[in-house]
C-alpha cells in the first residue's frame, strides 16, 4: 500500500467511477488487463462525486493554461482511481509505458505539452522516477467528448498476483 500511503501524504484522493454525462452508454471498460499490460481508455477530468470536471471549453479560447494543467492532473487522478478498481492494488503498477494526451485546442493554441505536464508530473510525485516515468504524446484536437478540455489514454505494465 505504498502508492495509496503517497497518495494520502500529498493530500490527494481518487474518484469514483465515472458518471457519463446524460446517461451515455459507454460500452467498453475503463481498464483492459492483457497478460502484464493494463489499457487505459481515455479518461477525461472527474470532480470528487464521480462527474466530469470542469471548465469545459477550448484551451486557449475560453479554458485557460493553468486550468487546462489542473485538468489534466484530475485525469490522472481519474485514471488511478480506474487502475485501483481493476488492480485491487496500486502497488502492482510495475511501470508506466505510454501516455497519450490530448487537449482541446483552439485555433492557434500550441502549448500542448505544458497542459500534458499537469497529467506527467502526478504520476511522477505519486511513482517517482523509476515507476513513474513514461513516453509521451501530447495532440490538439478541434473537439473532446462533452467539451472537456483534456483526454488522456495510457498504457501501463502490471505485477501479476
Amino acid at each position: 500500500m505504498q502508492i495509496e500511503s503517497r497518495l494520502h501524504d500529498l493530500g490527494l484522493s481518487l474518484p469514483p467511477p465515472l458518471q457519463a454525462p446524460g446517461g451515455a452508454a459507454l460500452p467498453f471498460v475503463a481498464v483492459r488487463i492483457v497478460g502484464e499490460r493494463a489499457l487505459l481508455s481515455g479518461h477525461g477530468p472527474q470532480a470528487p462525486d464521480g462527474s466530469l470536471a470542469g471548465p469545459f471549453g477550448k484551451v486557449g479560447a475560453g479554458v485557460s493554461p493553468a486550468q487546462a494543467r489542473e485538468a489534466a492532473r484530475l485525469v490522472a487522478l481519474s485514471m488511478l482511481g480506474s487502475l485501483k478498481r481493476a488492480l485491487g492494488d496500486l502497488d502492482r503498477i510495475a511501470a508506466w509505458g505510454r501516455v497519450h494526451g490530448m487537449v482541446n485546442a483552439a485555433s492557434g493554441f500550441t502549448d500542448l505539452p505544458g497542459v500534458i505536464n499537469g497529467f506527467s508530473e502526478l504520476i511522477l510525485a505519486v511513482f517517482g522516477p523509476e515507476v513513474g516515468q513514461h513516453a509521451r504524446s501530447a495532440v490538439g484536437l478541434a473537439e473532446l467528448p462533452w467539451n472537456i478540455p483534456v483526454e488522456v489514454e495510457a498504457e501501463v505494465l502490471v505485477r501479476r498476483v
